[in-house]
């Protein structure tokens, strides 16, 4: 080794002892530009923790085995199925890259079914714009604790009580209890909290 430092692109140029195909080259190049492209439009991350569902449908016999299904534009992400719970507390956090903050969020609950399809147990439909325009705020200085906004539950947003959108920590975060429709019963809670991506458009 003569000491220099390689990057990950060289090969690109000096085509690993002759063995790397033009068609590899021209792969690696576009994976670079794609790259470099997704993350001048990207804003950031949000992860939204799935906490608990609250009086779940009954979907089996006594009981159902849930699991929480959350689509943003073509992304899909899901959590770890629960059995037998109808209060089932996963916890559990999903991470969306977000390029367009008007694209609404769906959150549906399915029952997981082992020889048939599984069930819908409900959904939401829910909107960040509050949360991002608080974000954009200096709120630095702020001590923790502070209340940035509070959402009214409307027949839209699918709240059940009112959203509080905090500063905590050093962070900002918006915990929302979600009233499911499309089914006889059932809440389910989540936190939003925003993740930012160095090398990313930012807000």
């Amino acid at each position: 080794m003569s000491g220099e430092t390689e990057f990950w692109w060289d090969p690109i140029y000096k085509g690993i002892g002759g063995r790397d195909s033009r068609r590899r080259r021209r792969r690696r190049i576009r994976t670079r530009w794609l790259s470099s492209s997704v993350m001048d439009s990207l804003l950031g991350l949000l992860r939204i923790r799935v906490k608990r569902g609250v009086n779940l449908a009954v979907r089996d016999v006594r009981s159902s085995d849930p699991y929480v299904v959350v689509k943003m534009g073509r992304q899909k992400l899901k959590t770890r199925v629960i059995k037998k719970d109808v209060n089932p507390e996963w916890n559990e956090d999903l991470t969306l890259s977000i390029t367009d903050p008007d694209i609404p969020i769906m959150l549906t609950v399915y029952d997981h079914d082992t020889f048939t399809k599984d069930d819908k147990m409900g959904d939401v439909e829910f909107s960040i714009k509050r949360y991002i325009e608080a974000l954009k705020m200096k709120l630095d200085s702020l001590p923790s604790g502070t209340i940035i906004s509070r959402v009214a539950p409307t027949r839209e947003n699918c709240l059940s009580e009112e959203s509080c959108i905090m500063w905590t920590d050093g962070k900002l975060v918006q915990d929302l209890c979600l009233r499911l429709r499309n089914v006889e019963c059932g809440e389910v809670e989540v936190q939003l909290q925003w993740i930012n991506l160095p090398g990313s458009k930012g807000l």
